[in-house]
């Protein structure tokens, strides 16, 4: 069974869009050449890889919950970029801290 690639926006339009296939690890494609994200442990625990998240994809996890309470409290479009599970087009902006 084919799947159509994900499409993978970025806010502001600095670097261009990429497509990844559904299920694929974001932090194993994303460089500082091709998105604004950040990485740091790529384990869901640093909070490095905070971005704001439009599109449809599965929640997170309980331990990733944990994280973005601590980071991003309240906000309900924040994501860890590392633990992101592709499933449809999004478009990620970076979160200030």
């Amino acid at each position: 069974m084919t799947t159509n690639p994900c499409k993978i926006t970025f806010n502001p339009k600095k670097h261009p869009e990429i497509y990844l296939n559904q299920n694929d690890n974001l932090s194993e494609h994303l460089t500082v050449k091709n998105s604004p994200v950040l990485f740091g442990c790529r384990t869901g625990i640093c909070g490095t890889c905070l971005v704001s998240i439009k599109g449809d994809i599965p929640p997170p996890n309980e331990e990733e919950k944990e994280i973005l309470e601590i980071f991003a409290p309240g906000n309900h479009q924040a994501r860890l970029a590392c633990q992101i599970q592709l499933t449809n087009d999004i478009e990620i902006s970076l979160i200030e801290t």
